[in-house]
């Protein structure tokens, strides 16, 4: 569900609401009653994409060599990674 933001077009009041993408674009002010008065605003999403993951290139562009495994990794059960339940 999106979080979207109104503003009150008679008294200026911000709102936000967590709401179906299908709610009505406009409601009536909770602080001033003006009916139809919160109006829908644009706003910027919170998703961000960072790092130079995949959508940085085109799908055109062929792919770097993938990183080598390390040689030799005892895991958990023979006690290398320091964890707890490593025996």
């Amino acid at each position: 569900m999106p979080l979207y933001e109104y503003r009150c077009e008679a008294c200026g009041q911000p709102e936000e609401k967590l709401e179906n993408l299908s709610a009505p674009e406009a409601h009536a002010c909770p602080a001033c009653g003006a009916t139809l008065g919160m109006k829908r605003q644009m706003s910027v999403g919170a998703f961000a994409l960072a790092g130079g993951g995949w959508y940085k290139g085109s799908a055109s562009e062929p792919a770097g060599p993938a990183p080598e495994a390390p040689k030799s990794s005892p895991g958990c059960g023979a006690g290398g990674c320091g964890c707890p339940l490593a025996g």
